[in-house]
């Protein structure tokens, strides 16, 4: 049965307030406890009460005197222990303030829970310090900064740190715990670590590292230098991590990297014997990787480095270009650039880390000694055509493309493109008249390579000989089956070339044997009736001819012999001896080809005539003998063309215009250096670029043409602003340019 209860609304019971006599009361008993705490008798007391009268004298207004009779408590206390860390001495003081830290931490923590209510109402409201951090400003002023701690503190860090520099035991975590109290005492900053130990620390890290670099660098090699400097880096890094504060990796690291690599980076790279020079010419990559890293941590120092790699690279290449004995040997050449190529493509990739600023380097610096002249240019296509005629023999597809692959990079540096392909494109025509390639796949992978390079333009012409190879296999097919192509005991063979893209030759005459007429005239019937319209020009200077030759006690020797050779030697049929005149008038053979087809057959080793005249050259009066004593352990034998060069006496023989004249390495007439063939492409070319820029353009600055044609031609050739000029000069005289009215900076293209 529910039964009826009242409540019942008592008024609220005031609490008395305490006045200030009661407050006084209530901080002695705290006060007292406080110093229990500080003489360690905590166990005894009750730290709720503690709390509750704490509160209360925050409730009634007395925070006041609480805060001041904290503030003053511990300031007592920590002047009566400043006095027995002040009279440590030196091998006591690092343990003893740590002793002190230790109790003062613990002994505040007790003092912060007691006060926690004071520090979460009265201390932010009347912007005072927290009562734990008010003892940490105690305990800095009063023993930390006391006049006899201060500098006895931060001498003996830095003695302790000194002397682990130099190899002795140091107790790292008493420096620790000591430089974590300096942290602590910055009260959230580290002004306290900074002035107190940092500031001086890094000044005499500075003053050591300084005088140690300059004694280790006068008296060790670089390598050893550059071995210590690495082992102190990562010593001071590790004391980073032992007991320095983070805040001071950044500064260390700083001057370390100034004092071991900043201030000796250019004695490291120019030090005698063991320096950069000496590291590149002995392939020390793991010396030279120790050197990148370190320099990369101060990045304006690698610049020096790689500015030192390409000095080397240019001095070396300019030796190698310079050395008599190797320019002799292009092959040899050839080879020992990429060699020099292979070694710093190892050390790039290695010591710099594949680094993209020094492989631009690696590359300016090949450019600066492969373009110095065009001889580079004609020594690679005399690489290229020793391995296609006889260095990738044996090679299978993949290493055969690794080879040409290898070769292309040394190309990529090459500014005369133009001068190696018409180099090129001679040995080309050799090596397929001549049927001396070691595989038609190989010469179509060459190719290939070419186009990716250089584009569709650069092989046009060589990819139309081998079409020319092609059809005039084909046509030799169906002239064998025509029945025709003996007559008179004289085979006849055939190669059909497109004007324009074999290597460009003088359209010269020359009297041949009249049976060779003969069967000349046989084929060239037959080829003109299945193809009207065209026209058949027979070059003698690029054919061969197989000879059967009688010698003393009836001898016999097939012969291999230019064209030349052969038409000479069929004079000898009617006549022991004959004078170079009597040569000259019955094969009307040009002069300068003439000398050294008689040249070749005069050689020591062939020796198939006798000349009159000693000496390597020819002379005009000179004689010549069939030679019925030569002998040969040979029934078939090759009779090399010598060089043109060989062939010249006292220059007479292919001399040049004015002081850019001469004979080039293969023989040919120069023009400023470059081959009068390629000069006159050049000027073809030049002025096709500037009528193509001005047809789009119509109207354009001196300026802008000169950079937009040296743009246009760069893959092919280095054209200079003077050679451009002269071909614009010469288009305003022909009326595809003009002036402008206003402004003769400018050009016009007139339609």
């Amino acid at each position: 049965m529910a039964t009826n209860k009242k409540f019942v609304i008592k008024p609220y019971k005031q609490h008395a307030q305490m006045d200030r006599q009661r407050a006084t009361t209530v901080w002695g008993e705290l006060s007292g406890a406080i110093d229990e705490i500080f003489r360690k008798n905590a166990s005894n007391l009750s730290f709720e009460h503690l709390y509750r009268n704490a509160y209360n004298l925050v409730l009634h207004k007395h925070a006041e005197i609480l805060y001041q009779g904290v503030q003053n408590s511990v300031q007592t206390y920590l002047n009566t222990v400043s006095t027995f860390v002040a009279n440590a001495s030196d091998e006591r003081l690092l343990e003893e303030i740590n002793l002190r830290w230790g109790e003062h931490q613990v002994t505040m923590s007790m003092v912060r829970d007691i006060l926690m209510y004071m520090d979460r109402t009265y201390v932010p409201q009347h912007n005072k310090t927290k009562v734990y951090d008010l003892g940490l400003r105690i305990f800095r002023d009063a023993i930390a900064r006391h006049p006899q701690v201060k500098d006895r503190l931060r001498s003996l860090l830095l003695g302790s740190i000194r002397a682990e520099r130099e190899g002795q035991l140091v107790d790292r975590s008493l420096l620790r715990s000591t430089l974590s109290m300096l942290m602590e005492l910055g009260i959230e900053g580290t002004a306290v670590y900074e002035e107190d130990f940092e500031r001086e620390f890094l000044r005499t890290t500075r003053a050591f590292y300084r005088a140690e670099s300059l004694d280790v660098i006068s008296k060790n090699t670089c390598p050893v230098y550059m071995r210590k400097a690495e082992q102190r880096l990562l010593e001071e890094q590790e004391r980073v991590a032992q007991y320095l504060d983070r805040s001071t990796d950044p500064k260390l690291r700083a001057i370390l990297e100034e004092e071991l690599v900043k201030a000796h980076a250019s004695s490291l790279i120019e030090m005698e014997g063991s320096g950069c020079r000496a590291m590149f010419r002995d392939a020390k990559t793991e010396d030279l990787e120790r050197m990148y890293l370190l320099f990369a941590r101060v990045p304006s120092t690698l610049e020096e480095l790689r500015g030192a790699m390409a000095e080397y690279v240019k001095s070396a290449g300019r030796e190698l270009v310079a050395d008599q004995e190797r320019v002799r040997e292009p092959v040899v050449f050839v080879k020992g650039l990429l060699d020099m190529r292979d070694k710093f493509d190892r050390i790039v990739s290695d010591a710099f880390q594949g680094e993209k600023a020094a492989q631009k380097k690696l590359q300016e610096a090949f450019e600066d000694f492969i373009n110095m002249d065009t001889r580079c240019a004609h020594y690679l296509a005399l690489y290229v055509d020793d391995l296609l005629k006889v260095g990738l023999k044996g090679m299978t597809e993949e290493e055969a493309d690794g080879a040409l692959s290898k070769f292309i990079v040394i190309f990529k540096f090459l500014q005369d493109k133009d001068v190696f392909e018409n180099y090129y494109k001679q040995h080309l025509s050799k090596r397929l008249l001549g049927g001396r390639s070691v595989n038609d796949e190989f010469e179509k992978q060459m190719i290939v390579k070419l186009k990716t390079e250089c584009g569709y333009h650069f092989t046009s012409k060589l990819e139309g000989m081998f079409n020319d190879m092609r059809l005039s296999k084909d046509a030799m097919e169906e002239f064998r089956k025509a029945g025709v192509s003996r007559v008179g005991g004289v085979e006849l063979e055939v190669n059909m070339l497109t004007m324009g893209y074999w290597p460009s030759q003088a359209l010269t005459t020359c009297n041949l044997p009249p049976e060779i007429k003969a069967c000349c005239q046989v084929f060239q019937n037959f080829y003109l009736n299945k193809h009207s319209g065209r026209k058949v020009t027979w070059q003698a200077g690029m054919g061969s001819a197989d000879i059967r030759a009688t010698f003393g006690n009836g001898r016999k020797h097939e012969l291999n012999v230019h064209t030349y050779s052969m038409c000479i030697l069929m004079l000898f049929n009617a006549a022991d001896t004959l004078t170079l005149e009597d040569i000259q008038k019955a094969t009307q053979i040009p002069e300068n080809e003439l000398r050294r087809n008689l040249i070749s057959l005069c050689t020591n080793k062939h020796r198939i005539l006798r000349k009159a005249s000693k000496g390597k050259g020819v002379t005009d009066n000179d004689r010549f003998t069939f030679n019925a004593n030569f002998t040969s352990k040979l029934r078939r034998i090759k009779v090399p063309l010598v060089s043109m060069k060989e062939a010249v006496v006292d220059g007479r023989a292919g001399e040049g215009e004015g002081g850019g004249g001469g004979l080039g390495p293969g023989g040919e007439r120069l023009v400023n250096g470059i081959p009068a063939a390629v000069e006159e492409d050049r000027r073809h070319l030049v002025e096709a670029a500037i009528v193509r820029i001005m047809k789009a353009r119509r109207k354009l600055g001196h300026n802008e043409l000169i950079a937009e044609v040296t743009r246009q031609l760069s893959m092919r050739f280095p054209a200079s602003p003077p050679f451009i000029k002269n071909r614009i000069e010469s288009l305003i005289e022909r009326d595809y340019l003009e002036r402008g009215a206003n402004d003769r900076k400018t050009y016009a293209y007139l339609a």
